[in-house]
């Protein structure tokens, strides 16, 4: 069978500085002579997958794009598949020319190698690569491939070749994209032991994905006034990283960073996409977990008064504004504004607002918030915004809307969450859960292994109305400073500090007063009389009867640091007995939602 192969194409590559159009549109046949999964790259998670592409002469290192990791998983693409690449990228990797591969498509072959193809690198130069490959007369370039092509009529012509932003990774050098701003934060200053700076973000959307974007310091002054939402522009030169997933919840792998050399163009072409929306109502938000991101649509049936609180880390007052949305569901949410959004915000004539990537929250049952990363459009020209405002003003202006309680969230029987809302120990490191500066909120399953007995509680403060302070035993009495009082015996309150798991791995965890007492079944105080009293035997029972039992623990990850040493701390703030009837019918959807 002769060779299907596109001849002397990798010294083509490797001998080009530049490949001339003709050649990227070519759709160049190759053999994958091998593939092999290498580490994931930072915080992402994701297997990156590098193939070593044959001309049948010779070959040179290629890598796979993310979204075609699935090929290799079925083994679609395995050792000597012949692929065609369909859209694909070249680039210098610590001096070694690569090949970055977006899309392929597999072509038949028997699966022999073919050929006995030696390192491009140490072959000879191509002297005409430019005659060297025919253009396949099929070749399809669009808005979507990475190829240099003229835009329509704008403002500025793109600065460089334009790709996808699905196309774009650390593996580019020169690269444009054209994409419209979704979102952009507002300016904000940071202060720490290495000085002062200042910093925003924008979110870029083309019609194959998003990315985050983000400008320090120099580049806040060049950027911040020029990039405004809904305007699009053409970005180049820029650095492209992993991205750092506590701080940017775009479904991207990898984020923008501006730099003194990017270049920013407006652009006036129209066909760039607009934001798009994936709508929850407002009565699905009871299936969706604590801290989970949505988009939701709704009218603004009431608007609370601008109040404040004060921020933990600056200490100073940050504005605050609830309002009520409602929508055909005939369920209402109370939704939070912060900061400029609260303090400017008007809704006078009951209009429908549409939010992007808005936060579940679990006061009063569920609640969204409205943060830096979050947007919304006033009286969007959407379908779905055209049909909401002709119900609201037919019918659900005179209805009377359910409000979420946290029993229209939660089971009679203590249920604190769905199964498929839990997460593993292993899922929970994984995810660096409370790594972030912020605090993290999960549920797992997990079985108690091991309770410390040593240290198992503290001398709380005897007040009535609850003071719960620490006391100390000054002989005469227990003497509490917030109080200013001395009282004959303390209370002992728990701190409990327990080792649980489940299947995945496990941790340690720190459940106070109220949670131990529901995991151990006795006080504190008659644990404390039970040891004091030198009944040892019930003392050690009592640690022994609290430990394999299996919980539910509603869990806070908050990291601190130990021996200068950054580190998590796991605090359970509810635990509830598995629902097993639950999570027996859970397991059976998934099970039946597996086709054969």
């Amino acid at each position: 069978m002769a060779s299907p192969l596109t001849q002397d194409f990798c010294r083509l590559v490797h001998s080009s500085d530049e490949l001339p159009e003709s050649v990227i549109t070519s759709e160049p046949i190759l053999q994958a002579v091998s593939v092999k999964k290498i580490n994931a790259p930072g915080a992402s998670g994701l297997d990156r997958y590098r193939v070593i592409l044959s001309d049948g002469t010779h070959f040179l290192q290629g890598m796979l794009a993310t979204q075609l990791n699935p090929m290799v998983d079925s083994k679609e693409l395995d050792k000597n598949t012949v692929i065609k690449l369909k859209t694909f990228v070249t680039n210098v990797v610590q001096g070694r020319k690569l090949i970055i591969i977006l899309t392929l498509e597999v072509v038949p072959w028997s699966g022999e190698k073919i050929g006995n193809p030696t390192n491009v690198e140490q072959a000879a130069p191509l002297a005409a690569p430019q005659s060297v490959l025919k253009p396949s007369t099929t070749a399809n370039v669009n808005a979507s491939k990475p190829v240099a092509k003229q835009p329509q009529k704008t403002a500025a012509a793109p600065m460089g070749p334009l790709y996808p932003i699905e196309g774009l990774s650390p593996y580019q050098n020169k690269w444009t994209i054209k994409a419209r701003v979704t979102q952009k934060s507002d300016l904000k200053h940071w202060s720490n032991q290495r000085g002062e700076g200042k910093l925003f973000s924008v979110t870029f959307m083309d019609d194959t994905g998003e990315i985050r974007a983000t400008g320090f310091n120099e580049t806040v002054d060049q950027f911040y006034d020029l990039l405004q939402e809904g305007k699009v522009y053409f970005v180049s030169r820029a650095r492209i990283n992993i991205a750092k997933k506590q701080f940017n919840n775009v479904n991207n792998e990898y984020e923008i960073t501006f730099e003194n050399s990017t270049e920013i163009q407006p652009c006036d072409d129209e066909s760039v996409p607009q934001i798009k929306y994936n709508f929850k109502s407002v009565g699905d938000l009871g299936d969706l977990q604590k801290d989970e991101l949505c988009d939701v649509i709704g009218v603004v049936k009431e608007v609370g008064e601008l109040g404040s609180v004060t921020s933990k880390a600056t200490n100073k007052p940050f504005a605050k504004r609830d309002i009520q949305l409602v929508d055909q569901s005939g369920q209402s949410v109370r939704l939070t504004l912060w900061g400029k959004q609260a303090e400017t915000f008007q809704a006078d004539d009951e209009p429908v607002i549409a939010f992007k990537g808005v936060k579940v929250g679990d006061f009063g049952g569920r609640s969204l918030s409205m943060f830096s990363s979050a947007t919304m459009a006033l009286n969007p020209d959407i379908p779905e915004a055209h049909s909401l405002r002709g119900w609201y003003d037919a019918e659900g202006r005179s209805k009377h809307f359910q409000a979420y309680t946290s029993a229209t969230v939660s089971n009679s029987d203590g249920q604190i969450t769905k199964p498929s809302e839990i997460k593993t120990i292993g899922q929970a490191k994984d995810e660096q859960l409370g790594m972030s500066d912020k605090t993290d909120y999960f549920t797992t399953q997990a079985t108690v292994s091991f309770i410390k007995s040593e240290t198992f509680s503290y001398p709380a403060c005897a007040n009535p109305d609850g003071c719960n302070k620490k006391v100390t035993d000054e002989g005469s009495g227990w003497r509490c400073e917030k109080c200013d009082k001395t009282w004959p015996s303390p209370i002992h309150r728990y701190i409990l500090s327990m080792n649980v798991m489940d299947y995945a791995g496990s941790f340690w965890i720190t459940a106070f007063n109220e949670v131990a007492e529901q995991i151990m079944g006795i006080s504190a105080n008659e644990l404390m009389e039970m040891r004091d009293n030198g009944n040892d035997v019930e003392f050690q029972r009592s640690f022994q009867k609290a430990s394999g039992r299996t919980y539910n623990f509603q869990m806070m990850a908050k990291q601190d640091s130990f021996n200068d040493q950054p580190r998590v701390r796991y605090q359970c703030r509810r635990a509830a007995l598995p629902d097993y009837p639950a999570d027996s019918a859970h397991l059976v959807s998934l099970i039946n939602s597996i086709s054969v």
